[in-house]
Formats: C-alpha cells, structure tokens, sequence
C-alpha cells in the first residue's frame, strides 16, 4: 500500500509540485523493492528473509556527512554480523539532480557507476543499492529519507523500531550516544528502543524532478566571462610559490597538443566542483603571444571562466624554467600545490580525472569537520 502510494507521490512530482516526504511511521512493515546492487545483482526484501534485524541506510556517495558515516557503518555491519544483523545501504539520489558545485567535498558523483567505484574503494561488505532517479525512487520514498544518511531497524518480522540517525555527532570524536547501535541492541534481545526515532542530519536527498535546476545552473555557468593574460617570468616564479590562502591547480597546455584538448573539459568540471572553496585553478597556455586570439578562442569555447594565462614572451625554456626547472617541457603538464606552494602531485601527460579529483579532496577534506 505504501509502495502504491510512493508511486502516487512520484506522479505528483512530475507535475511540478514537490511533495512532502515523511519517514515511515514506527511500527510499518519494511516496503519491499527491487533494486540493483554496486555486484549488479538484483536484491528485494525477501533476500534478506533471514535477518534477525534488517537496518536499511538511505546514504550516497557524495554527501559530505553520509562520506563521515562510510567507516561507522562498516565497522557496524561487521560487529552485528554474527548476531544476525544485515546493513543495506541505499543511495536514494537522482544523478542527473545534483549540481557540480554539490561535489565540493567528494571525487565522486552518485551515479551507478561512481558507486561502484566508492564500494570497491571503501571495500564495502555490505549491499549498495542503486534507488534513485524518476524510475527506481519510489522504492526510497517508500520509506521516506529525508537526508543522508538516515537509517531504518526493522525487527525480525519487519516492522519499523528505529529510525533517524547514527549517531549524535558527524565527528566521530564528539560521539556521545549511538543511536543506531543501542536500537539494534534493542532489537535483537526483544525489546523497544528507549528512543526509537531521533531527526536525521545531513544533505537533503536530491529526488528526480531537479534536472531543470542543473540546466538552468549550467547556462548561468555558461554566461561566465573568459579571459586570457599574458604571464612573463617573475609571474610564472610567483605563481609557483603560492599565496598562502588556496589549493593551487596549474595546468600547462597548448592549442596544438591533442591530449591537452581531450582533457580540458575534465578540468573545467574539477574546477567548477571545488572552487567555491579553498581551490584555484590556472591555465597557462604554452603558445606564443601572437596566438593569443587562438587561446582565447578555444578557452571560450571550453567555458574556462577561471584564471587563465599564456606564455607572454618567445623564450619558452625560460619560462617553463621560471615554474619548475625539473619540467621535461611535455605537454600536457599539471601540478597541484598547497598553499605555501608545496607540491602534492605534479604529472606530465593526460591526467587520470578520478586521481585528480583524489589527490585535491584529500587535500581540502572530505567533509565540514575537516
């Protein structure tokens, strides 16, 4: 019945109201669902017939708080494995929904496949489940997340005993009650949880029906100015130093380097995840100041509305010098450094995305505790 009323709800939303999402009230019974696993095996609740408690967690990949969660309920889902106990993570968020200024605190969408690459990453023991987007989400709504990660125990019969949160305290040293492990605790020796519903805290689930929002967010992208300086020696020097304030991206290419055109647009997306915090990113062309119209050109075309600068002198050895003397001068070449200018990763050639976006989030912090 309430499967059916999801589905009513999701019909609603598709006409441009958004409805209400309420957790399901203590005491339902679990909705049942048919969702695909990060294993690409299909799971529905009977799959987990055998349970003694069955905790359902609605997380995704990235939300910064459900990423704080990701060890908690590893280390959960292996202290209450020999008592019965069966962790199902759900990722209940449209991907098509999310903005790339939302990313800010992860190398990772909540695509199906992105989770794929978080569980194997995390080494996860438990089953991830793929349950967002217009065609899977009722499943999620059914039991009604209203952040992540929010969680559900359900005793042996099915019907709802906990729901709300982990624990009191993202920051894992600030704990004071865990909530979730003392519901279970509850449940599996017969008993009601002395408190069986707390609030939920962290990002909001990001349900299908927001794509014209990312649309709309791409085109004001979209209208952001470029603009291109010619850069000298001294300004190379003290671009290599750092000012002390930001995580500093440089990136040398060129008009006619083809792996430099291929992995631009990798590049403008880093850019535009992490800038709204501590991050800069600059491009320095290597081409000759009279090819500057071309520079431009191409950097207009890519929507590359960040710092961007080209060789302004026909010295090119003593440019590239002037930024890093240990530079063979291939192209493309890119070197991320921390605010005092210290190198934490500098690679010649094609950048590997994922290894990028790795190296810069572990620079900046995954989450707001950081």
């Amino acid at each position: 019945m309430r499967f059916l009323l999801a589905l009513l709800l999701l019909s609603v939303s598709s006409l441009g109201q958004t409805p209400k999402i309420e957790p399901l009230p203590l005491g339902a019974k679990a909705p049942d669902f048919k969702l695909t696993g990060v294993d690409d095996r299909e799971y529905t609740l009977a799959d987990f017939s055998s349970a003694k408690a069955l905790v359902m967690v609605f997380t995704c990949n990235h939300c910064p708080t459900a990423q704080e969660y990701e060890d908690r309920l590893l280390k959960i889902a292996s202290d209450y494995k020999e008592k019965g106990v069966m962790l199902v993570a759900i990722s209940p968020n449209d991907p098509a929904s999310v903005r790339l200024d939302e990313l800010g605190y992860t190398d990772l969408g909540d695509s199906f496949d992105d989770m794929k690459v978080r569980a194997k990453e995390k080494a996860f023991t438990f089953p991830y489940l793929f349950g967002g987007g217009s065609e899977l989400e009722a499943s999620s709504k059914a039991y009604g997340p209203v952040a992540t990660p929010h969680a559900f125990v359900f005793d042996q019969d099915r019907r709802l005993r906990y729901v709300g949160r982990i624990d009191d305290s993202e920051r894992e040293a600030f704990v004071k009650t865990q909530d979730l492990r003392l519901a279970i605790d509850a449940v599996l020796a017969g008993k009601t949880p002395e408190v069986s519903q707390t609030k939920a805290f962290g990002c909001s689930i990001k349900w299908a029906g927001k794509e014209d929002q990312v649309k709309a967010y791409m085109a004001k992208l979209a209208k952001e100015p470029v603009t291109v300086e010619p850069v000298d020696v001294e300004g190379l020097a003290t671009l290599r130093k750092g000012e002390g304030k930001k995580l500093r991206l440089v990136n040398f290419w060129a008009t006619w380097c083809g792996p430099c055109i291929t992995e631009f647009p990798d590049l403008v997306e880093i850019n535009r995840m992490y800038r709204q915090r501590g991050f800069e990113m600059v491009t320095v062309a290597a081409n000759y100041p009279d090819e500057k119209s071309a520079v431009l050109s191409f950097l207009t075309k890519q929507q590359s509305s960040g710092r961007n600068l080209y060789f302004g002198g026909t010295d090119k050895y003593a440019l590239m010098a002037a930024f890093d003397k240990e530079w063979s001068g291939a192209l493309p070449y890119s070197v991320l450094l921390d605010p005092q200018g210290a190198v934490l990763w500098k690679h010649e050639g094609a950048i590997d995305p994922l290894e990028l976006k790795r190296k810069i989030v572990g620079a900046l912090g995954r989450s707001m505790a950081q």
